[in-house]
Parts: C-alpha cells; sequence; structure tokens
C-alpha cells in the first residue's frame, strides 16, 4: 500500500495502525539482517505511537495527513531519549535532549516512527559503506550499494521496511540513493524545511527531505515536515503553496531544458524543441550510456505530454563536484570540532586533555571522516584560504548567477540524478575520487540551494534502476513535484517504465 492508501484506510478505520506497524515490523524482522537498513528498530516506541493514533481516530479526533503511516529516520535526526549516532563511534551512548522539528512535525501529522537508519558516518558518502555499523545493501541486488549517504532511507522505502523516510541531502545524499535504490527522493529548497535537530555536515547544503515509493507520497511528506521554523534562523519565513492538486496538472506548456553539462557535455538525443542545441566543449564526466538513454526517453515523454523540450547550457555546472569539495569539508572541519571527548559522547581518557582530544577522535572518527575534515582545516588555513576557500565560494555564486540565467529561458532542467546504476560493494572505497563523482549530478542543486526531486525511471542495462532529475529554481517544489508526477505517470514501455 501507498502512505496515502495507508492514511486513508486507519482514518476510516477499515485498518488499525497497530496492525499496519506489526506488518511492517514483521518485514523489518525477517529480512533486514540481509538489507542493514536500520541502525535501530524503535518496536516498542513504533507500537505505542501507533496506539496513540488509533485512540484518536476512535475519539473522532482529526487523524492527521500520514495517519498511521510507518516512517524511518535517518539516524542524523535527534530523537529525544533515543540514540542518535550518525553511524559513527563518536556520538556512542548519545540520547538527545530534544527532537529535530521534522521528527515533530511527521508526529503531529499521525506518522509512525519505526526506527532509525544507517548511513555514512556523518553523512559524509555516496554508498553507505562509510559506517560504523557496517554498509547497507541494495533491496534490488544485495551485492550491490544503496548509494549514500542516506542509504539506509532509501532501502528502507525500497524493500518495504517503512513507507517513508527521511534522509538528509548535503551534496545528492537524497537523490542519489533514491535513483539507485528506485524510489522517489527529494531536496527541497535551502531553508523550506527546518534542520534543527538535524547533527550538522554543511551547514549551508544540509537540507532534509523525504524518501516514498510514489511522487504523491513524497509530496504529502514534504508538505508535512515543511514551513517556517523559528528554532532555525535559515528558515524561510514565507506560506506553503499546496502541492497534491498540482500533480494532476500536466506539463502542457511547461518549458524544460535538458542540461548538456550534466549530460556528458552534449544532448543526450532529446529534443531541442525551440531552441538549438547548445554548443558545450565539455560536460561532467562519468555517465553511462544506459543512464543517457532514459534522461533521453524522460525527455522524449515530457515532449509527448505537452511540454517544450530544449538543450541549455550552464557551464559552471562542471565546476560544481570541485567546489563543493572545498565548501563542504570546510563546513565540516568547524562543525565536527565540537567532538572533543568533553561535552558528549565517545571520551579515550589520557594523561592530559590534549592527548585526550587527539586520542577520542583518532578512535572516534573513520577515515572518510578523518580526510574531509584534514582537507577543510587545509583549505580553511592561512595562506590557502584565498586560493581554495575563497575561489570556492565565488565558483558558487557564478553558479548561481547562471542557474538564475536558465531559468529566465525554461521552467524546469531535466538531468541524470546519478551517472551509473548501482555499483558493487566494495567497488570504489579505494578510491575517493571515484567515489565522489557519484554526486556530480546532484551537487549543483546544493551550492545553488535550489530543488530537486529523483524519479525512477526505467531501468539500465544491467537491469537495476535508474532515476532521472527535475531541478527547479528557488521555491519551486510545487512545480517540480508536478513534473515528477507527469512523468511518473506516463512512463510507459520498455525503455521508460519506471
Amino acid at each position: 500500500m501507498t502512505a496515502g492508501a495507508i492514511a486513508a484506510a486507519v482514518a476510516a478505520g477499515e485498518r488499525t495502525a497497530r496492525s499496519v506497524a506489526e506488518d511492517y515490523l514483521d518485514r523489518i524482522a525477517a529480512d533486514d539482517s540481509e538489507i542493514g537498513a536500520f541502525n535501530l528498530v524503535l518496536v516498542d516506541e513504533a507500537l505505542a505511537a501507533a496506539d496513540r493514533v488509533d485512540a484518536a481516530v476512535a475519539r473522532g479526533e482529526p487523524p492527521g495527513p500520514l495517519c498511521g503511516v510507518p516512517v524511518a529516520l535517518k539516524d542524523n535526526l535527534c530523537t529525544r531519549g533515543i540514540p542518535t549516532t550518525c553511524s559513527s563511534r563518536m556520538l556512542e551512548g548519545w540520547r538527545p535532549p530534544y527532537n529535530a522539528t521534522v521528527v515533530e512535525r511527521l508526529r503531529a501529522a499521525g506518522a509512525v516512527v519505526v526506527g532509525k537508519t544507517n548511513l555514512d558516518e556523518f553523512a559524509m558518502g555516496s554508498s553507505t559503506e562509510n559506517s560504523a555499523f557496517g554498509p547497507t545493501r541494495n533491496p534490488h541486488d544485495t551485492s550491490r550499494v544503496p548509494g549514500g549517504s542516506s542509504g539506509g532511507s532509501a532501502a528502507s522505502v525500497a524493500a518495504g521496511f517503512s513507507a517513508l523516510a527521511l534522509g538528509s541531502d548535503t551534496g545528492g545524499s537524497i537523490r542519489q540513493p533514491a535513483a539507485l535504490c528506485g524510489v522517489v527522493g527529494m531536496k527541497p529548497t535551502y531553508g523550506r524545511v527546518s534542520r534543527y535537530g538535524l547533527v550538522a555536515f554543511a551547514s549551508s547544503l544540509d537540507q532534509i527531505g523525504p524518501f516514498a515509493a510514489t511522487v504523491a507520497d513524497a509530496a504529502a511528506c514534504y508538505e508535512a515536515i515543511a514551513g517556517h521554523d523559528p528554532l532555525d534562523s535559515t528558515s524561510i519565513d514565507q506560506p506553503l503553496e499546496p502541492i497534491e492538486d498540482a500533480l494532476a496538472e500536466g506539463v502542457e506548456g511547461l518549458r524544460v531544458g535538458v542540461l548538456a553539462e550534466l549530460c556528458g557535455g552534449a544532448p543526450p538525443e532529446a529534443p531541442a524543441g525551440n531552441g538549438a542545441p547548445a554548443d558545450v566543449s565539455r560536460g561532467v564526466e562519468g555517465v553511462a550510456g544506459d543512464v543517457l538513454s532514459r534522461v533521453r526517453d524522460a525527455a522524449e515523454t515530457l515532449e509527448r505530454a505537452g511540454a517544450e523540450v530544449r538543450t541549455v547550457s550552464v557551464p559552471s555546472a562542471v565546476l560544481g563536484l570541485s567546489a563543493y569539495y572545498l565548501i563542504a569539508p570546510a563546513e565540516a572541519s568547524s562543525n565536527l570540532a565540537r567532538y572533543d571527548g568533553v561535552r558528549y559522547g565517545l571520551r579515550v581518557d589520557a594523561a592530559n586533555a590534549a592527548e585526550m582530544n587527539v586520542n577520542t577522535r583518532t578512535a572516534g572518527f573513520g577515515a572518510e571522516v578523518k580526510r574531509r575534515i584534514m582537507l577543510g582545516t587545509y583549505a580553511l588555513s592561512a595562506g590557502y584560504y584565498d586560493a581554495f576557500y575563497g575561489k570556492a565560494l565565488r565558483v558558487r555564486t557564478l553558479m548561481l548567477e547562471e542557474f538564475a540565467a536558465v531559468y529566465n529561458d525554461v521552467d524546469v532542467l531535466l538531468c541524470p540524478t546519478a551517472p551509473t546504476t548501482a555499483f558493487e560493494l566494495g567497488a570504489k572505497t579505494a578510491d575517493p575520487l571515484l567515489m565522489y563523482l557519484n554526486d556530480v549530478c546532484t551537487i549543483p542543486s546544493n551550492l545553488t540551494g535550489h530543488p530537486a526531486i529523483s524519479v525512477p525511471f526505467g531501468r539500465g542495462d544491467d537491469g537495476l534502476p535508474v532515476g532521472v532529475q527535475i531541478m527547479g529554481p528557488a521555491l519551486s517544489e510545487r512545480l517540480i513535484f508536478r513534473v515528477a508526477a507527469a512523468l511518473e505517470r506516463t512512463a510507459t514501455g520498455e525503455g521508460s517504465a519506471p
């Protein structure tokens, strides 16, 4: 059942929230030992929450839009009195004294939290292999990765362990695993969803968003968690546009731009529409031919549905990966300085405070986190700040300007979500740069702060899911959900069926 169907059935008294929760918990108990989606399954808490939902329905109280819907939370979202680990030894034994705002909003909407999901440590990775709890496996092929860093959340929805899940997206950590696991994953506009209670990785890039099996379910989850929050100083104080009524509107008359730089530097044989193909001399590397074929199929699908499709160019998009891997590690270096063995989490004792700090951080952080802390500290150091971090910020400004210009000509952009389908476990762990390239198509939306959504759209030559990405300007969530729904609704045939 979809999340929407579950909520309707529980609200109508056709099912109890407890029976729904029991079904999902049974699935987790039976199959998660193979997948590894969860760090912690909240059996007692989930059943108690389901009973509260059933009692509210029995009293005739408004049940909430996610009434009885099982939801999984990425384990970097604070849950009061419940361990929040970020899949790191560093937060060993820590139980937050408060809930993240999104957790409070999910519960207010009637959702039932079934557990905390695995992730790359402190959300740093693209495969969910950098975890103190071990890797998560892709439900479509357990020899493959689910993507990252929100791989546990993506796998939870793909495996049917939860109807919805939340992840965080700093450089593609919702959309990339959604593509690899064949589910819908959406990153909202920066500031549209409160970051209060999200353990920070890179504060100017982090954003929380939903995973779901369908576009409508993702939209319902987004509407439940979005909106202004005075506890987050970056939260946008502006009313939300309703999403549900836009999903059936179609795309007739919309202008869709196929983003050439994220399609290998050349149009993926998509219709040129009213504009000539862009003259692009270079693009990002490593986008597979079968993935580009699905982008082509998606472009043709949208054109058949009445959209005007053309190829467009944003030259600075090719610089996104380089800029990101200076900005994000720099912010991580600052944010992770708080883990010092003094205030909370792991502490490895030593003869003095300085040695204790070194020993704690050495034992507590994994290799990838250490790599990014060192890279970020170097980029911020005296003598290198302007050459590295300052230059990356200038690239970010250039990207904002160029994306703003292209959105004067088109309404949304279309491109791959991930450059390939799911790769084998261990295939890229020895080469950090090869791993970083998995986020090459998703990073631009984080640097600009714009919303984007990944929609399953067919399969690659290996039979594994492919996701296509729809990007829009700031606060265009209603529009990108509308286009995503059209793709989901009209994708038919062997080449493009999701």
